[in-house]
C-alpha cells in the first residue's frame, strides 16, 4: 500500500522555496523571468489570435454580402425560373430569395476602358438580402427609369463621376449596323452609391433592373442566369436545398454555390496562417518554458543537502517530487493567470479606444478587429498548461532521485 504523502510538510517546503534566497538571488530572478515570459506569451497569443480571427470576420462579413451565403447556378439554359422561385420560397420560408441577371460590360472614360460586372436585380427582393443596397436606397436619387444603376463609391471615386450622371455601358452583344455590327451601347442614370468596404468589389460590381435586360438583351422574362439566397445557417441549408432539387428532378440542372466556394483558396490561406501563427507564438511560452526547467535546476542542485537530509529524516521520494513539481506549476500556472488578465485588459483597450487605425480603402474596415473566440482561447490556455507541466516534470524527477548517501557523503 502505497505511503499517503504528507501535504502540509510539500506546502511549508514550497512555501520557503518560492521565498527570495539571498545566498542564490540567480535563482528567484530566472523564476521571475519564467512568470513573465509565460506571462507575456499568453497575453500576446490571446491578441495576436483574436486579431487574426477578428480580421478574417471582416472579411468573411464583407464576402458574405457581396458573394451572397448561397446562389443556385443553372447548368441548362431556362432552368432557373419564377417557378422554381415559387417552389424554393413554399419549401423554405425562412429562406429569402432574388433571382438576377448577369453579363460583363465595359465603359469608355478618360482612365481608359474599363470591365465591370452588370447584374439586373429585383431591387425589392435583393434589398431583403444585401443590406448594403439597402443601406444605398437611402441615399438614392429615386429614379423609377428601367435603366437606373447602382455603382459603388470606389466606381465614382475612379471615375469623377456623380449621382444623377449618365454612364454609357457597351454590351458583349453585337448589334446590326448597316453592313456591319457593332456592340449595344445604353446609357444608364446613376442613381445610388454603395459602399461595401471592398474597393475592388465596388470598383467592378454594377446593379440595374430585370427591365434593362428584357429591353436591351431581349432577356426573356421569368427565366434567369441565377437565384441569389439569403441563409443564417448556409451550411446546412445548401444540403436541404440540394435534397430538394434532387427531389423535383432538377438537381441535374442546377448548382448550389456556397459563399466559402466561392473564397475558398482566400480563407484557407488565412485559416492556415492563423494556425502557423499560433504555433509560432506559442514557442514564446516555450522559450520561457526553459526558464522554469533551468530555475528548477539550480534550486535542486543548491538544495541537494537539504533534498538528502529530507528524505533522511523520512521524506519520500513521491513527496520530493510533488515539492519541485508544483513549485514549477505554480510559477507557471501564476504566469498564466496574469497573461490571460493582461491579454483581456489589452482586448478591451484595443476595442474600446482607438489606438491602431487602418486604411479602409485597403482592409475595409478602419477599427483594429478583434475578436478571440472560446475555441482559441482554450486552445491557448491547454497548450500553455501543458507546456508547464512537462517543464515541471524533469525537475522534480531528478530531485527526486537524488541518493541522500552519496550527497552527505560529498557534505
Amino acid at each position: 500500500m502505497a505511503t499517503p504523502k504528507n501535504k502540509t510538510f510539500i506546502n511549508k517546503i514550497i512555501k520557503h522555496y518560492l521565498k527570495y534566497d539571498r545566498d542564490n538571488p540567480f535563482i528567484f530572478i530566472s523564476s521571475l523571468l519564467a512568470f513573465f515570459g509565460i506571462a507575456t506569451g499568453v497575453m500576446v497569443l490571446m491578441l495576436a489570435m483574436g486579431m487574426m480571427h477578428g480580421t478574417q470576420k471582416e472579411w468573411q462579413k464583407s464576402l458574405f454580402v457581396m458573394n451572397y451565403p448561397l446562389t443556385i447556378i443553372p447548368l441548362n439554359y431556362e432552368a432557373t425560373n419564377d417557378k422554381l422561385v415559387q417552389e424554393l420560397s413554399t419549401e423554405f420560408p425562412k429562406l429569402k430569395f432574388s433571382p438576377f441577371y448577369q453579363t460583363g460590360v465595359f465603359s469608355k472614360s478618360n482612365t481608359g476602358i474599363e470591365g465591370f460586372m452588370l447584374y439586373g436585380v429585383d431591387f425589392k427582393r435583393e434589398m431583403q438580402i444585401n443590406p448594403v443596397l439597402k443601406k444605398a436606397e437611402e441615399n438614392a436619387l429615386n429614379n423609377q427609369s428601367k435603366f437606373r444603376l447602382f455603382v459603388g463609391k470606389a466606381f465614382l471615386e475612379k471615375t469623377f463621376m456623380q449621382k444623377g450622371q449618365k454612364l454609357t455601358l457597351n454590351f458583349s452583344n453585337q448589334q446590326a449596323i448597316g453592313f456591319g455590327s457593332m456592340p449595344i451601347q445604353k446609357r444608364f442614370v446613376i442613381d445610388a452609391t454603395f459602399d461595401s468596404g471592398l474597393n475592388k468589389y465596388d470598383e467592378k460590381i454594377l446593379y440595374t433592373t430585370h427591365q434593362a435586360f428584357h429591353k436591351i438583351l431581349k432577356y426573356p422574362k421569368g427565366v434567369y442566369d441565377g437565384i441569389h439566397i439569403h441563409s443564417n445557417d448556409a451550411i446546412n441549408d445548401i444540403n436541404k436545398i440540394n435534397a430538394f432539387l434532387k427531389k423535383i428532378g432538377e438537381d441535374k440542372n442546377l448548382r448550389v454555390q456556397g459563399w466559402w466556394e466561392q473564397n475558398a483558396s482566400l480563407f484557407a490561406a488565412m485559416e492556415m496562417e492563423k494556425e502557423a501563427l499560433f504555433l509560432v507564438l506559442l514557442l514564446i511560452i516555450l522559450i520561457a518554458s526553459l526558464n522554469i526547467i533551468s530555475s528548477l535546476l539550480m534550486t535542486v542542485m543548491s538544495r541537494r543537502a537539504e533534498v538528502a537530509l529530507m528524505k533522511t529524516l523520512g521524506a519520500t521520494s513521491v513527496e520530493i517530487q510533488s515539492i519541485f513539481f508544483r513549485l514549477g506549476t505554480i510559477i507557471g500556472v501564476s504566469g498564466i493567470v496574469v497573461g490571460t488578465t493582461l491579454g483581456f485588459i489589452g482586448i478591451w483597450i484595443l476595442t474600446t479606444f482607438p489606438i491602431i487605425s487602418l486604411p479602409k480603402e485597403v482592409y475595409g474596415f478602419s477599427n483594429l478587429p478583434i475578436d478571440l473566440t472560446m475555441t482559441d482561447f482554450f486552445s491557448i490556455i491547454i497548450g500553455a498548461f501543458v507546456i508547464v507541466l512537462a517543464s515541471s516534470l524533469y525537475p522534480a524527477k531528478k530531485a527526486a532521485s537524488t541518493d541522500p548517501l552519496t550527497v552527505l557523503r560529498n557534505e
